[in-house]
C-alpha cells in the first residue's frame, strides 16, 4: 500500500494556513537572531484565526516541531538579550563621567 498525499479540505485547510503563517513568521524571527539584526517592522504577534475548532490529528507533529522551534527561539532570544545587557553595563562602565586630566611622561630625549 503506497502513502498518498491528501490535500486538506475545510477546517484541515484551515489549520494547515494557520500552520503556514506561524511557520513564516518563525523562520523570520530565526533570521534576524541569526543575523544579530530586529527588523525595523517585525512581524505583528501571531494570533491563531478564530473558530478553527480543534487541531486536526494529522497536523499535530507539525504544530509540536513549530511548538519545539517556538521554545528553542524564546530560549535563543533570552540568551542574546541577557548578552545584550551585559555588553550595555560593561560600556557605562567604561565611560569616564569626570573631566579628563593630562597625563604627561618624562621621557629622556
Amino acid at each position: 500500500m503506497s502513502a498518498r498525499t491528501v490535500e486538506p479540505t475545510g477546517w484541515d485547510a484551515a489549520w494547515a494556513d494557520a500552520l503556514s503563517a506561524l511557520e513564516v513568521d518563525l523562520e523570520l524571527a530565526e533570521r534576524m537572531l541569526a543575523l544579530d539584526h530586529i527588523a525595523e517592522d517585525p512581524p505583528a504577534p501571531w494570533t491563531p484565526p478564530a473558530d478553527l475548532g480543534p487541531l486536526p490529528l494529522e497536523l499535530a507533529d507539525r504544530a509540536r516541531a513549530l511548538l519545539d522551534r517556538q521554545i528553542e527561539l524564546a530560549r535563543r532570544l533570552a540568551e542574546a538579550a541577557d548578552l545584550n545587557r551585559r555588553h550595555q553595563r560593561a560600556v557605562q562602565a567604561m565611560r569616564h563621567d569626570g573631566p579628563s586630566s593630562p597625563v604627561y611622561v618624562d621621557t629622556p630625549a
